[in-house]
């Protein structure tokens, strides 16, 4: 089979397409024929090693220490089940699935073979498999970010950094909870945001809304660009700080001030709950919830999509469409 193998940590110049051997499903497992993958910004740092310190040396370990030991990176698929495990009772062959490679990863690649407690049933009729390949990072921590946040109707929300995968999927739970949403990115993905339901956009080098005099209920800061003490006084009283990408200092920091005052700073990380994959499935298939696909590149072009997800380019998703032939 063909597959995108990363031989070196560092540059998109190191990921090749090779053929390789064809995975064989373990007793547990589902050989999954891939259709669509993505390229998300957590793609592009594991393939530099640009990981928090208070991962690296798990990571580097599981990962490799001198060169990537899977080889195959991405972290979510859609496909379908080609054969499954002798002892595999969810699914059958045939069946439309999506879901998270895990710490694995394996996605760019045309068939994955992977334990049958993580793919997730879908309609392709309802659902087109590039839509589905979407969910998994950008909607699981989007739904698990506006939770947490808790939001009211009513209160004012601000996402940093909503343009990417996870905030345009953000943008919506945010509305959908009753919030007014402010969003911060580029300049060019301020129209984007407007129409995913944004009541403002704010271009991050114009503005500094932690210097515009405004007061927020909920900011989540999806990308770890916002200044941490800025932001909690940006807060009004009993507001809640989403760190959505922390460092070790930024959690160690957000524990003792949610200790000592009103304003909570939360930094739990999403899990893989199927329940939530169910939701988001279904709110995708009832037309209650969208994908926003910025571009689409065949398997042999995924060095090209790390360079346009690294540059900050992406509005939205960035899919990687896999052709199997005749």
């Amino acid at each position: 089979m063909k597959a995108v193998v990363c031989t070196r940590y560092g540059s998109p110049d190191f990921l090749h397409v090779r053929e390789v051997r064809k995975p064989i499903p373990k007793g547990n497992e589902v050989l999954i024929k891939i259709h669509a993958a993505t390229v998300t910004m957590g793609d592009c740092e594991i393939r530099r090693f640009h990981i928090p310190v208070l991962f690296w040396i798990i990571l580097r370990a599981i990962l490799g220490l001198t060169r990537p030991k899977p080889g195959i990176f991405g972290q979510e698929y859609a496909g379908e089940v080609e054969a499954i495990g002798n002892r595999v009772t969810r699914f059958k062959i045939g069946d439309t699935v999506f879901g998270p490679t895990t710490i694995r990863l394996g996605a760019h690649a045309q068939y994955l073979s992977i334990r049958e407690s993580y793919p997730n049933l879908f309609r392709t009729e309802k659902m087109t498999y590039e839509t589905a390949a979407t969910i998994t990072t950008g909607g699981v921590n989007a739904l698990h970010f506006a939770r947490k946040a808790k939001i009211s109707p009513g209160e004012k929300v601000l996402i940093n950094g909503a343009g990417g995968s996870i905030g345009t999927y953000a943008i919506q739970f945010a509305k959908a909870f009753g919030g007014v949403v402010t969003c911060v990115d580029s300049i060019n993905k301020l129209p984007m945001l407007r129409e995913l339901g944004a009541d403002e956009v704010i271009d991050y080098s114009q503005r500094d809304f932690t210097k515009n005099g405004k007061k927020y209920d909920v900011i989540i800061d999806i990308v770890g660009t916002s200044p941490f003490s800025r932001c909690l006084k940006s807060l009004n009283r009993n507001g809640r700080y989403i760190l959505g990408n922390p460092t070790l200092g930024g959690m160690l920091r957000g524990f003792f001030r949610s200790m000592i005052g009103s304003k909570k700073v939360i930094s739990e990380f999403a899990g893989y709950d199927r329940k939530n994959f169910e939701f988001l499935r279904d709110q995708i298939e009832e037309h209650k919830l969208r994908a926003v696909i910025d571009k689409r590149f065949p398997l042999d072009q995924v060095a090209d999509a790390h360079r346009y997800v690294e540059a900050g380019l992406k509005a939205g998703h960035v899919v990687i469409t896999v052709d199997h032939g005749q």
